[in-house]
Order: structure tokens, then sequence, then C-alpha cells
């Protein structure tokens, strides 16, 4: 039997409050790794037309959310933390390219934030990773892909701050 998104939800929110710390949050890419390793929960988390953003779960209590991402062609992003969360991508299909940034200067005002690329790496379907809070990353898709993410707090209601890439 396919593992249901509430159980994944209980999953995480066991370890979160079993240690709401960096530990935790690897105990979750586990359990993220894990649930995409089952095609049953893939495919009632991200049936055919879910948009590119959608809430499957948040946490009443510790904030977290699952959501289900769903992307058609290519799309790619800008240079972006998740300000004071953490956010964990879990690839179910197609491929990411990720790139990893320095920061060379936070946004200030009306002015963006600088940052450096450092290096790239590929997120294939089963593959978790963890953004801790602050961390620059920027994921490009070059064909269609569906992922999983949790964020430690609903991005919906967070401002973020923008970044340019320089070289």
């Amino acid at each position: 039997m396919a593992l249901t998104i509430e159980q994944f939800a209980t999953q995480c929110r066991q370890a979160l409050l079993a240690d709401p710390g960096p530990s935790g949050r690897v105990q979750v890419v586990h359990l993220v790794q894990e649930a995409l390793k089952d095609a049953g929960f893939v495919a009632a988390a991200l049936p055919e037309g879910t948009p590119e953003r959608k809430v499957l779960y948040e946490d009443p209590d510790l904030g977290f959310t699952i959501l289900a991402h769903a992307y058609v062609g290519a799309k790619g992003s800008k240079p972006h933390d998740h300000g004071p969360s953490w956010a964990i991508y879990g690839q179910a299909e197609g491929e990411t390219v990720m790139t990893d940034f320095d920061c060379l200067a936070r946004p200030d005002g009306e002015r963006p934030g600088k940052a450096k690329p450092v290096r790239d790496y590929v997120l294939q379907p089963g593959d978790a990773y963890l953004y801790e809070p602050g961390v620059l990353h920027a994921p490009r898709r070059d064909g269609s892909t569906k992922l999983i993410r949790i964020e430690g707090l609903n991005m919906d209601r967070v401002k973020r701050l923008p970044y340019e890439a320089v070289e």
C-alpha cells in the first residue's frame, strides 16, 4: 500500500519534534528519499495537472509545509535563499540542475544582493537535498520536472529579497 500524504506528514512532524535542528532536517531528507521510491505516493502527490506550486500539507504547530511542484518545459530561477527558513528539494521526475552561490553582497534597500556561482550539480529522481537558512541556490530545469519540496515555513508568507548572479 502506498504511503499517504498524511502518513508522510506525520513522519516529518515526528522527526522535527524529536530534533528541530539540522539533524532533524537531515532525517526529513531521508524520509523524502524514501517517499520518492514509492510510485503510489509520487502519483498521488503529483498527479497530472499539478500546478507549479501546490501546498499539500502545512503543519499547524511547527509551520513546515509540504509542497508539490510540476513544471512543464524549461524554467530557471535567479539565486535565492529561503529567508529565515530551510528547504528540502526532492526530485520526483526529470532533472534539476542546481547551482550553489557564494553571497558577495546582501540586498540593501532597493538594491538586489550579488551572488557568485560556485558549483553545479544535478538532482535526479529519488534525490533530495537540504538548503539551510541563508544558503543561496538556483534551480534550472531544461525540461519538464516534478518535485516534492518541504519548507520550514510556508514561503507564501515570507518576503524574500532578490539576488543577481555575477561572475
